[in-house]
Protein backbone atom coordinates (compact mmCIF):
# COMPACT_ATOMS: atom_id res chain seq x y z
CA UNK A 1 0.00 0.00 0.00
CA UNK A 2 1.34 3.29 -0.46
CA UNK A 3 -0.13 6.89 0.88
CA UNK A 4 -0.22 10.40 -1.23
CA UNK A 5 0.46 13.24 0.61
CA UNK A 6 0.64 16.53 -0.83
CA UNK A 7 4.17 18.44 -1.36
CA UNK A 8 3.16 21.74 -3.06
CA UNK A 9 -0.12 22.46 -4.80
CA UNK A 10 -1.03 20.66 -7.66
CA UNK A 11 1.90 18.34 -6.82
CA UNK A 12 1.52 14.41 -5.05
CA UNK A 13 4.06 12.12 -4.07
CA UNK A 14 3.79 8.65 -3.39
CA UNK A 15 4.96 7.28 -0.60
CA UNK A 16 5.13 3.31 0.81
CA UNK A 17 3.27 2.97 4.12
CA UNK A 18 4.03 0.38 6.56
CA UNK A 19 6.17 -0.54 9.72
CA UNK A 20 9.60 1.47 9.55
CA UNK A 21 12.27 -0.61 9.48
CA UNK A 22 14.97 -1.23 12.40
CA UNK A 23 18.06 -0.35 12.58
CA UNK A 24 20.39 -3.46 12.66
CA UNK A 25 21.81 -4.38 16.14
CA UNK A 26 25.24 -3.74 16.81
CA UNK A 27 26.93 -7.30 17.96
CA UNK A 28 28.06 -6.98 21.62
CA UNK A 29 32.13 -8.43 21.54
CA UNK A 30 33.11 -10.26 25.02
CA UNK A 31 36.21 -9.38 25.98
CA UNK A 32 36.85 -12.55 27.35
CA UNK A 33 41.17 -12.34 28.02
CA UNK A 34 40.05 -9.13 30.18
CA UNK A 35 37.58 -10.92 32.21
CA UNK A 36 39.60 -14.27 32.90
CA UNK A 37 42.00 -11.57 34.16
CA UNK A 38 39.79 -9.63 35.88
CA UNK A 39 38.48 -12.80 38.00
CA UNK A 40 41.72 -14.52 38.18
CA UNK A 41 43.24 -11.27 40.26
CA UNK A 42 39.82 -10.99 42.25
CA UNK A 43 40.94 -14.82 42.76
CA UNK A 44 44.39 -13.33 44.19
CA UNK A 45 43.27 -10.96 46.80
CA UNK A 46 40.19 -12.85 47.77
CA UNK A 47 42.12 -16.33 48.23
CA UNK A 48 44.53 -14.80 50.96
CA UNK A 49 41.65 -12.79 52.69
CA UNK A 50 40.06 -15.74 53.21
CA UNK A 51 42.60 -18.25 54.51
CA UNK A 52 43.76 -15.04 57.09
CA UNK A 53 39.62 -14.87 58.43
CA UNK A 54 39.01 -18.95 58.04
CA UNK A 55 42.52 -19.44 59.95
CA UNK A 56 41.78 -16.78 62.67
CA UNK A 57 38.72 -19.13 63.91
CA UNK A 58 40.81 -22.57 64.32
CA UNK A 59 42.69 -23.54 67.05
CA UNK A 60 46.28 -23.64 67.61
CA UNK A 61 46.23 -27.30 67.79
CA UNK A 62 44.87 -28.36 64.61
CA UNK A 63 46.12 -25.60 62.21
CA UNK A 64 48.96 -27.99 61.62
CA UNK A 65 46.55 -30.77 61.21
CA UNK A 66 43.92 -29.62 59.01
CA UNK A 67 43.83 -28.51 55.23
CA UNK A 68 45.39 -24.66 55.12
CA UNK A 69 42.23 -23.92 53.09
CA UNK A 70 39.25 -26.17 54.69
CA UNK A 71 37.62 -24.07 56.89
CA UNK A 72 37.45 -25.34 60.32
CA UNK A 73 35.81 -28.09 61.62
CA UNK A 74 35.08 -26.47 65.47
CA UNK A 75 35.63 -22.69 64.53
CA UNK A 76 36.51 -20.86 67.81
CA UNK A 77 36.76 -17.46 69.06
CA UNK A 78 39.80 -18.50 71.57
CA UNK A 79 41.81 -16.18 69.45
CA UNK A 80 40.18 -13.38 69.62
CA UNK A 81 39.49 -13.60 73.02
CA UNK A 82 43.64 -14.32 73.59
CA UNK A 83 44.16 -11.15 71.39
CA UNK A 84 41.97 -9.42 73.73
CA UNK A 85 43.37 -10.21 76.88
CA UNK A 86 46.69 -9.12 75.12
CA UNK A 87 46.78 -5.73 76.19
CA UNK A 88 45.12 -5.20 72.66
CA UNK A 89 43.05 -2.19 73.52
CA UNK A 90 45.83 -0.67 74.62
CA UNK A 91 47.86 -0.95 71.18
CA UNK A 92 44.68 -0.14 69.74
CA UNK A 93 44.07 3.23 71.51
CA UNK A 94 48.22 4.18 70.86
CA UNK A 95 47.68 3.62 67.14
CA UNK A 96 43.80 5.92 67.49
CA UNK A 97 46.15 8.47 68.70
CA UNK A 98 48.92 8.47 66.32
CA UNK A 99 46.74 8.08 63.43
CA UNK A 100 44.37 10.79 64.53
CA UNK A 101 47.14 13.04 66.15
CA UNK A 102 48.95 12.99 62.48
CA UNK A 103 46.00 12.76 59.83
CA UNK A 104 44.20 15.92 61.34
CA UNK A 105 47.04 18.73 61.78
CA UNK A 106 48.61 17.11 58.65
CA UNK A 107 45.21 17.55 56.27
CA UNK A 108 44.80 21.20 58.06
CA UNK A 109 47.88 22.49 57.42
CA UNK A 110 48.39 21.13 53.70
CA UNK A 111 44.52 22.51 52.96
CA UNK A 112 45.94 25.78 54.38
CA UNK A 113 49.38 25.44 52.10
CA UNK A 114 47.70 24.43 49.16
CA UNK A 115 45.17 27.27 49.18
CA UNK A 116 47.34 29.95 49.60
CA UNK A 117 49.75 28.61 46.64
CA UNK A 118 46.82 28.11 44.41
CA UNK A 119 45.50 32.27 44.83
CA UNK A 120 48.89 33.39 45.14
CA UNK A 121 50.84 31.94 42.38
CA UNK A 122 52.74 34.78 41.50
CA UNK A 123 54.31 34.82 45.01
CA UNK A 124 58.11 33.64 44.40
CA UNK A 125 58.25 32.82 48.23
CA UNK A 126 55.07 30.18 47.94
CA UNK A 127 56.34 29.12 44.74
CA UNK A 128 59.94 27.63 45.96
CA UNK A 129 57.44 26.44 48.74
CA UNK A 130 55.70 24.58 46.46
CA UNK A 131 58.54 23.11 44.90
CA UNK A 132 59.71 22.01 48.88
CA UNK A 133 56.55 20.15 49.18
CA UNK A 134 57.44 18.13 45.59
CA UNK A 135 60.97 17.41 46.68
CA UNK A 136 59.41 16.17 49.98
CA UNK A 137 57.49 13.46 47.63
CA UNK A 138 61.02 12.22 46.30
CA UNK A 139 62.54 11.04 49.68
CA UNK A 140 61.87 8.11 51.26
CA UNK A 141 61.14 7.43 55.02
CA UNK A 142 63.68 4.44 54.72
CA UNK A 143 66.23 7.01 53.99
CA UNK A 144 65.62 9.72 56.68
CA UNK A 145 64.99 7.15 59.39
CA UNK A 146 68.92 7.83 60.90
CA UNK A 147 68.61 11.60 60.79
CA UNK A 148 64.89 11.35 62.47
CA UNK A 149 66.30 9.23 65.37
CA UNK A 150 68.71 11.02 66.15
CA UNK A 151 66.45 14.65 66.02
CA UNK A 152 63.79 12.49 68.10
CA UNK A 153 66.70 11.62 71.27
CA UNK A 154 67.83 15.55 71.02
CA UNK A 155 64.23 16.42 71.66
CA UNK A 156 64.19 14.05 74.32
CA UNK A 157 61.28 12.51 73.07
CA UNK A 158 62.19 9.03 72.44
CA UNK A 159 59.77 6.46 73.58
CA UNK A 160 56.86 8.22 73.44
CA UNK A 161 53.68 8.66 70.80
CA UNK A 162 54.55 12.77 70.07
CA UNK A 163 57.92 10.82 68.66
CA UNK A 164 55.59 9.03 66.06
CA UNK A 165 53.53 11.89 65.37
CA UNK A 166 55.38 14.87 64.82
CA UNK A 167 57.89 12.15 61.54
CA UNK A 168 54.21 11.14 60.49
CA UNK A 169 53.03 14.65 59.82
CA UNK A 170 55.71 15.62 58.06
CA UNK A 171 55.89 12.78 55.80
CA UNK A 172 51.50 13.18 54.98
CA UNK A 173 52.26 16.96 54.04
CA UNK A 174 53.82 16.91 51.06
CA UNK A 175 51.22 14.38 49.08
CA UNK A 176 48.08 16.10 50.94
CA UNK A 177 49.38 19.36 49.47
CA UNK A 178 49.86 18.22 45.52
CA UNK A 179 46.39 16.17 46.07
CA UNK A 180 44.48 19.43 47.32
CA UNK A 181 45.73 22.14 45.11
CA UNK A 182 45.25 20.30 42.20
CA UNK A 183 41.80 20.30 43.37
CA UNK A 184 41.66 23.70 44.20
CA UNK A 185 42.63 24.83 40.98
CA UNK A 186 39.55 23.29 39.66
CA UNK A 187 37.52 25.83 41.40
CA UNK A 188 36.35 28.21 39.01
CA UNK A 189 37.76 31.86 39.57
CA UNK A 190 34.74 33.35 39.31
CA UNK A 191 33.50 32.28 42.44
CA UNK A 192 36.81 33.54 44.26
CA UNK A 193 35.67 36.68 42.68
CA UNK A 194 32.63 36.58 43.61
CA UNK A 195 33.16 36.14 47.17
CA UNK A 196 36.07 38.71 47.06
CA UNK A 197 33.48 41.33 45.75
CA UNK A 198 31.14 40.60 48.88
CA UNK A 199 33.20 41.39 51.21
CA UNK A 200 34.28 37.86 52.47
CA UNK A 201 38.06 37.53 53.64
CA UNK A 202 40.37 35.20 52.13
CA UNK A 203 39.84 32.97 55.33
CA UNK A 204 36.04 33.00 54.98
CA UNK A 205 36.78 32.12 51.40
CA UNK A 206 38.65 29.12 52.45
CA UNK A 207 36.41 28.07 54.73
CA UNK A 208 33.29 28.92 53.40
CA UNK A 209 33.86 28.55 49.07
CA UNK A 210 37.14 26.02 48.74
CA UNK A 211 36.77 23.38 51.72
CA UNK A 212 33.04 22.34 50.64
CA UNK A 213 34.13 22.09 47.10
CA UNK A 214 37.15 20.08 47.85
CA UNK A 215 35.82 17.95 50.47
CA UNK A 216 36.12 14.64 48.90
CA UNK A 217 39.63 15.28 47.87
CA UNK A 218 39.98 16.19 51.90
CA UNK A 219 38.45 12.67 52.53
CA UNK A 220 40.97 11.23 49.98
CA UNK A 221 43.70 12.27 51.41
CA UNK A 222 42.55 11.76 55.27
CA UNK A 223 42.06 8.62 54.48
CA UNK A 224 44.89 7.62 52.31
CA UNK A 225 47.65 9.13 55.10
CA UNK A 226 45.53 7.38 58.01
CA UNK A 227 46.14 3.68 56.32
CA UNK A 228 49.64 4.85 56.10
CA UNK A 229 49.73 5.45 59.89
CA UNK A 230 47.85 3.11 61.20
CA UNK A 231 50.00 0.11 58.93
CA UNK A 232 53.19 2.11 60.00
CA UNK A 233 55.94 -0.16 61.37
CA UNK A 234 59.50 1.34 60.67
CA UNK A 235 58.67 4.42 63.07
CA UNK A 236 57.26 2.44 65.65
CA UNK A 237 60.02 -0.25 66.07
CA UNK A 238 63.05 2.50 65.85
CA UNK A 239 61.68 5.33 68.14
CA UNK A 240 59.42 3.44 70.74
CA UNK A 241 60.68 0.58 73.24
CA UNK A 242 58.21 -0.07 75.69
CA UNK A 243 55.64 -2.24 75.47
CA UNK A 244 52.73 0.35 76.53
CA UNK A 245 53.60 2.38 73.55
CA UNK A 246 53.70 -0.36 70.95
CA UNK A 247 51.14 0.60 68.26
CA UNK A 248 49.14 -2.38 66.38
CA UNK A 249 51.48 -3.82 64.18
CA UNK A 250 54.12 -4.31 66.93
CA UNK A 251 51.68 -6.17 69.09
CA UNK A 252 51.81 -9.02 66.59
CA UNK A 253 55.25 -9.62 68.79
CA UNK A 254 53.72 -10.92 71.72
CA UNK A 255 51.79 -14.14 69.74
CA UNK A 256 56.03 -14.68 68.93
CA UNK A 257 57.54 -17.66 71.27
CA UNK A 258 60.99 -18.75 71.34
CA UNK A 259 60.53 -21.36 69.40
CA UNK A 260 56.78 -21.40 67.61
CA UNK A 261 54.41 -18.73 66.44
CA UNK A 262 51.07 -18.43 67.46
CA UNK A 263 49.42 -18.61 63.98
CA UNK A 264 45.85 -18.71 64.47
CA UNK A 265 46.24 -15.53 67.41
CA UNK A 266 48.87 -13.40 64.70
CA UNK A 267 45.74 -13.81 62.39
CA UNK A 268 43.00 -12.94 64.88
CA UNK A 269 45.08 -9.76 65.38
CA UNK A 270 45.03 -8.60 61.49
CA UNK A 271 41.15 -8.95 61.51
CA UNK A 272 40.88 -6.76 64.16
CA UNK A 273 43.30 -4.65 63.06
CA UNK A 274 41.74 -4.33 60.39
CA UNK A 275 38.25 -3.72 61.29
CA UNK A 276 38.77 0.31 62.00
CA UNK A 277 39.96 1.17 58.30
CA UNK A 278 37.42 -1.24 56.34
CA UNK A 279 34.58 0.40 59.12
CA UNK A 280 36.40 4.55 57.70
CA UNK A 281 35.79 2.69 54.11
CA UNK A 282 32.44 2.10 54.41
CA UNK A 283 31.96 5.55 56.09
CA UNK A 284 33.53 7.48 53.54
CA UNK A 285 33.23 5.66 50.81
CA UNK A 286 31.22 8.14 48.51
CA UNK A 287 33.63 11.01 48.96
CA UNK A 288 36.48 8.44 48.39
CA UNK A 289 35.47 7.24 45.54
CA UNK A 290 34.24 10.68 44.07
CA UNK A 291 37.70 12.59 44.84
CA UNK A 292 39.55 9.20 43.12
CA UNK A 293 37.76 9.81 40.37
CA UNK A 294 37.67 13.39 39.89
CA UNK A 295 38.63 15.15 36.80
CA UNK A 296 37.95 11.89 34.97
CA UNK A 297 34.70 12.90 33.56
CA UNK A 298 36.48 16.03 31.90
Amino acid sequence: MATTLSDKPGRTVMRPSGRRRRRPRLRETKNWIGGTISWLWLAIVIIPIYWVVITSFKAQSDYYLSNPMAPPTAPTLDNYQLVIESDFPLYFLNSLIVAVGSVVPAVLFSFMAAYAIVRASTNRFLKSVNWLFLMGLAIPLQATIIPIYLIIIRLHLYDSLLALILPSIAFAIPLSVLVLANFIRDVPKELFESMRLDGASEQTTLWRLAFPLTRPAVVTVSIYNALQIWNGFLLPVILTQSPDKRTLPLALWSFQGEYSVNVPAVLASVVLTTLPILILYVVGRRQLLSGLTAGFGK
